[in-house]
């Protein structure tokens, strides 16, 4: 399982910034009614939920697939959908490069892990190799 590092720690630490606030304003402000103050936690939570979405990217390599979780969607790939993997500079994430010559962003290898990322990279680039379209003609 691959993770970013930097986002999450910044992710997890955003949410409990906003909740300690939100739940410290719903308290102090003494001119809200009920309504006012429930309404405060919740948009605390709901900003709590976003940057959880945000610290839950992985990408999950499995010996048959390549399981790809980014904000929002989760798609599972087969290794000889995967032609290869690219992570240009000044781009935040890396990116599969798939047969049917679309892209698929990967949140989980982002920029703003320096060496642990490119690593990764390569690391996924090795399984490509090993397990993809070109490991089935051998």
């Amino acid at each position: 399982m691959l993770r970013p590092r930097a986002v999450r720690v910044a992710a997890y630490l955003s949410a409990a910034i906003v909740m300690a606030g939100m739940i410290a304003g719903a308290v102090m402000i003494t001119s809200f009614q009920l309504g006012g103050r429930i309404g405060l936690v919740a948009m605390g939570v709901l900003v709590a939920v976003f940057c959880h979405l945000h610290a839950s990217v992985v990408v999950t390599a499995r010996p048959d697939v390549l399981v790809v979780r980014n904000l929002m969607r989760t798609r599972t790939l087969e290794w000889a959908e995967v032609v290869g993997i690219s992570f240009p500079m000044g781009d935040p994430w890396a990116h599969l490069d798939l047969a049917d010559g679309s892209t698929l962003s990967m949140h989980a290898l982002q920029r703003y892990d320096g060496e642990r990322a490119i690593a990764a990279a390569h690391l996924l680039r090795r399984l490509v190799s090993e397990r993809g379209e070109a490991a089935d003609g051998d």
